[in-house]
């Protein structure tokens, strides 16, 4: 029983992250932070390399297999099936939400971004004044990359690979957004649609592209939270807090009166004390 309540918690943490991701703005990694799971992920994600990938390189394929037994399923199997679950269930949620309530959406998102800044700062350590740098250099490049203008990319199989390998390494980076990314590359709608209408082809293509992504970088980014926690989570809050512009701009460009959209931001604010409180609890 106490084996099923781990699996069901880590599946919840999956359908979050899954929500998180789909939505450009929010990153799936600040989820998998504020709810405890974020350096196991990345630990066991960038394991996978000197397991697996290394072995078949070197043709040790029999050692290979034996270290199949090694991957971190028990954390894998749930969360990435509430991940899945996630994105076939909302991703025509998201396209209706993001169209008709469009301030209170983005009012809604900052909320959560805002907030979840603070846990990731927690993380940071004590030295906060060595850390302030990184803090507004972070901020800075997201401040700056938000205002980036859409790339008028096709939806070729190259590009769509591509797109799947760029947006999965922002997609585990507390701050950044792969739904964002892809907004930017001109493919998140056309995602969207292609995991509405199920078209294999292209969300194969996606799909291979995300894991050489992620694959290739858990490794550094796991080198990077152990060797340098305290810098890496300064630089990851100003990401958020810079990525704050996205939200924010969307909300003034769509909405006359604040009243509700504030509502939305202090909701979203306050769901992520309660989830940060409740995971760690558990």
């Amino acid at each position: 029983m106490k084996k099923f309540r781990e699996y069901f918690l880590i599946f919840l943490r999956g359908i979050f992250m899954g929500i998180a991701d789909i939505i450009p703005g929010v990153s799936g990694g600040t989820i998998a932070l504020i709810t405890g799971i974020y350096e196991r992920l990345v630990h066991a994600i960038s394991g996978i390399n000197s397991l697996l990938v290394k072995e078949f390189f070197s043709r040790n394929f029999r050692k290979a297999f034996k270290n199949i037994k090694k991957i971190d399923f028990a954390l894998f199997i749930p969360l990435l099936l509430g991940i899945a679950l996630a994105f076939l269930a909302l991703s025509h949620l998201m396209s209706y939400l993001l169209l008709e309530w469009t301030a209170i959406t983005y009012a809604f998102f900052f909320g959560l971004i805002l907030a979840s800044a603070s846990f990731v700062y927690k993380h940071a350590g004590n030295h906060h004044s060595r850390n302030f740098f990184y803090l507004i250099l972070g901020f800075i490049f997201a401040f700056w990359f938000i205002g980036l203008k859409a790339l008028e990319a096709n939806h070729s199989l190259p590009i769509i690979f591509f797109s799947g390998a760029l947006a999965i390494c922002a997609m585990i980076l507390p701050g950044i957004s792969g739904a964002f990314i892809l907004v930017l590359l001109n493919q998140y709608e056309f995602m969207i649609n292609a995991i509405k209408n199920l078209l294999f082809d292209r969300l194969g293509v996606f799909i291979v592209g995300a894991v050489i992504g992620i694959l290739s970088f858990s490794k550094f980014l796991d080198y990077l939270l152990r060797k340098h926690k305290g810098t890496t989570m300064s630089f990851l809050t100003g990401l958020m807090l810079g990525s704050l512009r996205l939200p924010y701009d969307r909300v003034v460009a769509s909405v006359d009166k604040m009243l509700f959209p504030i509502i939305a931001a202090v909701v979203g604010f306050a769901i992520v004390f309660v989830l940060e409180k409740r995971f760690n609890h558990k």
